[in-house]
């Protein structure tokens, strides 16, 4: 044996090597360590005692279940269940043995769907166990009567099953108060009591359940493990079924990428994640995302459970109805039929009667709709934009559409983080954002993204136009997991805001300017009228010509302006010649309000999918900078940075000094002190209470309008209180993350 000279030795090392496998989920390296086990045993003199036989066997049974390995978990279980039966007859027969083997091989019942035999099996073994046990705060009676609660919720008996959840959480509860239960252990007991609410439509007492598991595995767990998953899927569930769909995608989100590395993508545990995220997604409307999600979700199961198992019914039925959604009736009628078929051969009569009868009557429906003619696709299999779905706002809100090219710099991201924030804190609403910068699709991927994972999965997002950027040019767009797939479709950025402005009301909309003011421009040129009478205010991260130098307000050389001058003239001059007033932010404001990199770190402790993912590209974003400055101004990779961002200007903005001795092709971010966070700043602009109490504008009235600069120069700011500023940003971009985790009550106070 390569662990230890002694086979019994070499046994418990590859014990304690399974259980630490099992405790990462890696269920296949567990029972690698359990065969070992088991191996050792054969080689040992003096053969462990029957139940150290037993418990390796009864791992990898339960560790061969779990890889969905059923034939060989049920040879393995069998046989343990059969020497336990045997050791019962002789006098040196083991109770809890008994009960183990019992309940390990109805749990794979419950696996296989076979119900029946797993409810008998443990009608065997719980009086049993009730019986053995003396003590009122036993983990192990707890555990057992948690067991059978969860076969009776899988096979329909919801009453039974909640009644002895709530048995087995006062158990818990009880071994709690004597110190001999931990809070990991009483989160099993919400989880599975909150699963069996939801089951039976108590759905705000069932989400305070997971709720609490959430937090209590938030605190103890790495937020990568799989238990912290489980529960983020149950939340949004339990959030989806409260009619909060919203919330629930950036808690699905989280959920499929943790189990996507926990777990991998051919795991029922992946595709019952997908399943939920989709159905969050069908609720706020965004029903081809969830067909996607759920044909992704039916290829693993079909590939993974024996043909037609019980847990394809629930994904079946949500396909159906996306598919209704989607208008391909037919389709959706014969997943039906197919979902009543393994109902009538997985359960008796009256088991989970509500599901067979709520199939049997959408199928009744369909058949009616199609003999009608009405069976139509919307999509005939291709992404559409109609997932683009704009909702019905109060009046009197102010609404912003924003023009970003987010996927060049991290605050662009930034700034739709802290828009999150603003709606949830009822400062504004966001009704659009379009990407421009070549690869603008690209950059519509990551918008989308990143709007779905701070609760904004409502606002609609187009595709711009290449931001004065020469055809066939494509600048970089960082990588983000939680980018939009490719099969994603969207409308372009015009219609979009054609379509934004068509349902406002007059004089209610700001237009947020975070990029080159090509699309801007686009939008006064061919529809004039409708920005008139729609648009009350532009405001613009760019920078102006000092105000004095001329009769009227001009763009200066700053690099949204530089992408497409032209268009930046245009949209100044017909804004002055229209009387819409602007407020344009320099870069000098954000200059006078650096953010330390130490928040990046603070924000990456939320856990955030976002927040993890921005604090690497900003290293890897300030690196590529650092290389850039360091190019002759000739030199097409600096591509549109202004000439006046050399090497001087990097090491003053970013380090606070003249120059270093590092070459532009080393990495310089150990030396960077701050960041600029020029777009977030301009999106606090847009909330005037905000826009009062951080910045002092300097204004010039062009024919009565007024038109206001943040950032006059460097000496000139702009800004009130830097600290202030920061603390405030800081706060809403943290809050922002841990609201949208359901995690909101750790913000400091």
């Amino acid at each position: 044996c390569s662990l230890a000279e002694k086979w019994d030795l070499a046994f418990i090392q590859y014990m304690e090597a399974g259980k630490s496998a099992e405790e990462t989920f890696n269920f296949t390296e567990a029972s690698k360590m359990y065969e070992e086990a088991i191996a050792c045993q054969q080689e040992m003199e003096l053969k462990p005692v029957l139940r150290w036989q037993f418990l390796a066997k009864v791992k990898l049974g339960s560790c061969l279940r779990e890889l969905a390995r059923y034939r060989e978990s049920e040879e393995v279980l069998t046989q343990c269940l059969n020497t336990a039966q045997a050791a019962m007859t002789k006098s040196d027969g083991d109770q809890q043995m008994y009960v183990h083997a019992l309940t390990a091989l109805a749990t794979l019942h419950q696996a296989q769907s076979k119900y029946n035999e797993a409810r008998e099996l443990y009608i065997r073994a719980l009086p049993i166990a009730r019986n053995f046990q003396v003590s009122r705060s036993s983990l192990w009676l707890a555990g057992h009567i948690a067991g059978y609660a969860e076969i009776l919720r899988k096979s329909g008996d919801l009453v039974s099953a909640e009644e002895l959840h709530r048995e087995a959480l006062e158990i818990r509860e009880l071994a709690a108060s004597e110190n001999t239960c931990t809070e990991l252990e009483l989160a099993v007991s919400y989880t599975q009591l909150g699963c069996t609410l939801i089951g039976r439509k108590q759905y705000e007492e069932g989400y305070r359940q997971h709720h609490m598991a959430l937090f209590s595995r938030f605190k103890y767990l790495n937020f990568s493990h799989g238990l912290v998953s489980e529960s983020l899927n149950y939340c949004a569930e339990a959030l989806s079924a409260l009619g909060r769909s919203e919330e629930g995608i950036s808690l699905g989100m989280h959920a499929v990428q943790i189990r996507k590395i926990v777990f991998g993508t051919s795991h029922p545990a992946y595709a019952h994640a997908l399943s939920i995220l989709a159905s969050c997604y069908h609720k706020v409307g965004r029903s081809n995302c969830a067909k996607g999600l759920l044909e992704e979700c039916l290829g693993i199961c079909e590939a993974t459970f024996p043909q037609n198992h019980a847990n394809l019914i629930p994904n079946l039925m949500n396909y159906a109805d996306v598919l209704c959604s989607t208008g391909d009736l037919k389709m959706a009628h014969d997943v039906y039929e197919r979902a009543i078929m393994i109902h009538k051969i997985n359960f008796k009569e009256n088991q989970k009667a509500n599901q067979l009868e709520k199939c049997q009557t959408e199928v009744k429906e369909l058949t009616f709709r199609i003999e009608s003619g009405e069976d139509i696709k919307h999509t005939n299999g291709a992404p559409v934009a109609c997932d683009n779905i704009m909702c019905a706002l109060p009046e009197e809100e102010t609404r912003v559409i924003v023009i970003t090219d987010i996927g060049r710099d991290v605050d662009d991201e930034y700034a739709l983080v802290l828009a999150g924030a603003l709606r949830k804190k009822k400062c504004f609403n966001p009704i659009a954002v379009v990407t421009t910068l070549s690869p603008s699709k690209q950059r519509a991927y990551l918008a989308r993204g990143v709007l779905d994972t701070v609760g904004l999965p409502d606002v609609p997002v187009g595709v711009g136009s290449a931001g004065g950027v020469g055809e066939g040019v494509e600048l970089e767009v960082y990588p983000a997991d939680y980018a939009a797939t490719q099969t994603y479709g969207f409308e372009s950025g015009e219609d979009l805001m054609e379509r934004a402005l068509k349902s406002s009301p007059d004089k209610s909309v700001e237009l947020l300017i975070l990029a080159s003011l090509t699309d801007a421009a686009t939008l006064v040129k061919n529809h004039e009228h409708l920005f008139m009478s729609k648009v009350k205010g532009a405001i613009i991260m760019g920078g102006l010509n000092p105000l004095d130098s001329a009769e009227f307000i001009e763009p200066d050389t700053s690099y949204n302006n530089y992408c497409d001058m032209e268009a930046a003239k245009y949209f100044y001059q017909r804004c002055q010649e229209l009387g819409m007033p602007t407020i344009t932010l320099s870069r000098y404001a954000a200059y006078g309000c650096p953010i330390p990199t130490a928040m990046f770190n603070d924000l990456s402790k939320t856990e955030h999918m976002v927040a993890t993912n921005l604090r690497g590209v900003s290293k890897a974003s300030v690196n590529h900078l650092w290389f850039k400055v360091n190019l002759q101004k000739s030199d097409p990779r600096r591509e549109k940075l202004p000439e006046r961002c050399n090497r001087r200007w990097f090491c003053e903005t970013f380090l606070g000094v003249d120059d270093v001795a590092e070459k532009g092709t080393l990495s310089i971010w150990n030396m960077v002190q701050n960041l600029k966070m020029y777009d977030p700043l301009a999106m606090l602009c847009c909330v005037p209470a905000f826009r009062d109490k951080h910045f002092k504008c300097e204004t010039k009235y062009v024919s009565g309008t007024a038109h206001k600069l943040i950032g006059k120069c460097a000496t000139q700011s702009g800004i009130v209180d830097a600290d202030a500023l920061c603390k405030e940003l800081c706060f809403l971009l943290e809050y922002s993350f841990r609201s949208s985790l359901q995690n909101a009550d750790k913000i400091p106070k």
